[in-house]
């Protein structure tokens, strides 16, 4: 895209300053932000709000590694946390309401997903039995891998808008069009 999609604007903020806004919002806490490359470029602009930056250097291998990054930092720094809900900044219209469903629809099963066209994908949360196999991955994989490879432990919750995300030019200017 030419600079970091977590600085593009949409409705006047940043996209990672709305998604951090959407976690602080929700019954999350403590929310932790994963920062890779262009870590100089985007910390600013979330740096006054109540969340945890952790720089991830090992951004380079893909998303396993701020998987294993955020997993990690919330091991440490929340021992007694019961579960976690993996966002990702490029998908504009995850809201609170979202979120707060996920961690309601946890008591049925360990692992929820936001289920949209006709498939599965982030936000998930992760019950904390998970964690370990969490930071396993590698490379550029998901969790998806560990969602897989759990199928009666999941539960779907309906996000119609979920589809929408941000990875090209084109998907951001369909975004910000009216």
């Amino acid at each position: 895209m030419g600079k970091p999609k977590q600085n593009l604007v949409y409705k006047d903020k940043t996209l990672l300053q709305r998604t951090v806004e959407t976690a602080l919002a929700s019954v999350c806490y403590p929310v932790i932000v994963v920062l890779g490359a262009n870590d100089d470029l985007v910390r600013p602009t979330i740096e006054s709000c109540d969340v945890t930056i952790v720089q991830n250097s090992d951004w380079k291998e893909g998303l396993a590694s701020s998987i294993r990054s955020g997993i990690k930092e919330l091991q440490l720094t929340s021992p007694a946390i019961k579960s976690v809900i993996l966002m990702l900044c490029d998908q504009p219209f995850v809201d609170t309401y979202l979120l707060n469903l996920l961690v309601l629809a946890k008591s049925k099963a360990g692992i929820v997903v936001s289920l949209y066209n006709e498939a599965i994908g982030p936000p998930v949360l992760f019950d904390a039995a998970y964690f370990n196999e969490l930071l396993l991955l590698k490379g550029d994989e998901g969790a998806r891998k560990v969602i897989q490879k759990h199928p009666s432990k999941v539960t779907e919750i309906p996000f119609p808008q979920g589809g929408v995300d941000i990875d090209t030019v084109e998907d951001y200017d369909r975004v910000i069009s009216p």
